[in-house]
């Protein structure tokens, strides 16, 4: 955390767009997104052509718009050697970085892009959270400084405290999971646990509730015993292990014991969708795959209907006996989550928003936003044909009485002619609210990453 990570050059100018529709006059605030340069060509190359940063920024009903080529470092320089964010690039980025969007509450007309709890901006590269004991990294080809320590992609706030949780792998002869807290006003991080593990797994995210940090260790692990492969990203030395099974380790929030350490069938995930305590349970909603093949298939078939994707699934762990229940959510695929984060997270929460596609075996890049009701099951989408929304952004009402009382944000991409936009739709009804075009004239400045 508190890094910067992008920047949008000073004196760019925005535009003020037009709107279809009403946007909300309590609405304040600035939302990124990542996704291809706004041009046709960028978009049939979506799988690897230039990226693009786009700004919209809201107050009085009104949107302005900016937009920036994302200018990075080619990721290996020569001779076979590969630099550190490279080697450590988290693959969730990869998979999901065009579809990223963040909103923040105050304006923010030429700041940095930070990342902080719930509030994440949009990264380019992204390393895993991980931190390599000395003589690791011998011989495996990386250039540049390593940077250790690296924090996670996904920290949380403490819900009943405050602190900031976070967690980073310690990779080596003896590896641990090593979560740490940081308390409001406190930039000195501490140790709450530090979990051992055989086995360390690829861990992109993590979840908590009022009570507990929750862990969840995949069985796509790296042997810690053999050699790095030298010249390949640090994800390249994972394998999938079913056998192994998934692990569910529960630590107290008070004195870092580790209260739960249980094993289930084998699934992976990349990102959580929330976490409560329910007496001696803990209850987890995941974004749930059958295996790791996302992280391991070549890129043009991630995203062409030759992978199963992610179905929103609940475990259950009894604290005092160690059982497991699992059950399905809903049949809808379910990836990119978002839930009303400063009022429910780690709580009880009813609703959660995401992207999707039609089925469990999509054949197109995500093409709806999804609403889906955890109780009943229910799933509500928003869906246009060739409109490729990204990651939905939940703000709520300032006279919220309901859960769901808001709006959804996500920027949308026409497959057409790859022209951003953004849609605004009432979170309750999921009905449109309004449409925010964005001319072909809007001017492109730079945007520079902590990769380039």
């Amino acid at each position: 955390m508190g890094g910067v990570e992008d920047g949008v050059a000073d004196g760019a100018q925005a535009s003020a767009l037009p709107v279809e529709g009403a946007v909300p006059d309590w609405l304040t605030g600035t939302l990124l997104r990542t996704g291809p340069a706004t041009s046709p060509a960028a978009f049939r190359n979506w799988l690897g052509g230039p990226s693009a940063l786009h700004r919209f920024g809201f107050g009085g009903g009104r949107v302005s718009y900016r937009t920036g080529l994302l200018d990075t470092r080619a990721a290996r320089r020569g001779h076979g050697r590969i630099d550190f964010a490279a080697f450590t690039a988290d693959p969730c980025r990869s998979l999901f970085s065009r579809f990223f969007t963040r909103y923040r509450i105050a304006p923010n007309a030429a700041a940095n892009v930070l990342s902080l709890a719930d509030r994440q901006w949009a990264r380019h590269d992204t390393p895993i959270a991980v931190d390599f004991e000395p003589g690791v990294l011998d011989g495996v080809g990386i250039s540049g400084v390593v940077d250790s320590a690296v924090p996670s992609g996904h920290p949380h706030h403490a819900p009943l405290t405050g602190d900031v949780l976070d967690y980073v792998l310690s990779f080596g002869e003896r590896s641990e999971y090593r979560v740490h807290r940081r308390r409001p006003g406190c930039r000195v991080r501490e140790l709450l646990a530090a979990v051992p593990t055989d086995n360390p797994g690829y861990l992109h995210s993590f979840a908590v509730t009022d009570r507990f940090a929750v862990l969840v260790e995949y069985p796509f692990v790296a042997d810690p015993r053999h050699p790095l492969a030298p010249g390949r990203p640090f994800i390249a030395n994972h394998r999938w292990r079913p056998e192994l099974g998934t692990r569910f380790i529960v630590i107290d929030q008070v004195d870092g014991r580790i209260v739960a350490d249980h094993r289930t069938e084998a699934f992976f995930a990349f990102h959580h969708i929330n976490a409560r305590d329910a007496g001696h349970r803990v209850v987890l909603d995941i974004c749930s795959y059958a295996n790791a093949d996302a992280v391991n298939a070549p890129r043009p078939a991630r995203w062409r209907g030759e992978l199963p994707l992610a179905l929103p699934t609940r475990y259950e762990i009894d604290l005092l006996g160690g059982v497991l229940h699992t059950r399905r959510l809903a049949a809808q695929a379910f990836e990119l989550p978002r839930v009303s984060y400063r009022a429910h997270n780690g709580g009880d929460h009813r609703f959660a928003y995401g992207v999707g596609v039609p089925g469990p075996r999509g054949d197109d890049v995500f093409d709806r936003l999804v609403k889906l009701d955890v109780q009943s099951g229910e799933t509500t989408t928003w869906h246009e044909p060739g409109q490729h929304p990204g990651e939905p952004v939940f703000v709520p009402s300032p006279t919220a009485r309901h859960e769901d009382d808001g709006v959804l944000l996500s920027v949308v991409l026409d497959g057409h002619d790859g022209q951003a936009g953004m849609v605004v739709l009432d979170a309750r009804s999921f009905e449109e609210l309004a449409r925010v075009g964005v001319p072909r004239e809007a001017g492109t400045t730079a945007v520079h990453t902590a990769a380039s």
